[in-house]
């Protein structure tokens, strides 16, 4: 076992399978040391975390909805490693998609669930740059997406 899968399992937390994709395109990219993951949707064991920041979903339930975005990446991670997780260099960039009303402004606080949560499990290792963008739709209604680029062994 890893020091990230001890660390995950010390913080209680049991790690998804890594979603199969829903289009034509595959769930991650091993290029030169680096992987690219697709876009996680927010979803957990009740089915799609749904709604929109600034209507029917406060920050709070946003930030645990990219915590599943989160967690989903590592998901997907642990994947492109051949279930390895001490492969990882860095987490390198999270892009957090925000299903948000014109007028919302808490785009970062939302995207906080998965910074939060790298950085929980991976240490410095999991501190990275990001972006943090509102959008007036996301696919199937999600509240949130995160994609992400790590580093890897």
């Amino acid at each position: 076992m890893s020091t990230f899968e001890a660390r995950l399992a010390e913080l209680g937390i049991t790690l998804p399978e890594a979603p199969a994709p829903a289009a034509n395109y595959v769930p991650y990219v091993v290029a030169g040391g680096m992987v690219y993951i697709s876009g996680q949707i927010s979803r957990n064991d009740d089915g799609l975390i749904t709604g929109t920041l600034g209507d029917t979903v406060s920050v709070a339930e946003g930030q645990e909805a990219a915590k599943a975005c989160a967690l989903a990446l590592i998901a997907q991670l642990r994947a492109a490693c051949g279930g390895d997780l001490s492969r990882l260099v860095q987490v390198v960039k999270l892009t957090g998609f925000v299903n948000a009303t014109p007028g919302f402004t808490d785009h970062p606080a939302v995207i906080n669930g998965a910074s939060d949560l790298m950085v929980e499990v991976f240490g410095d290792r999991g501190r990275h740059a990001r972006a943090a963008v509102g959008c007036a739709s996301l696919p199937l209604g999600v509240a949130v997406e995160v994609e992400g680029v790590f580093r890897i062994a």
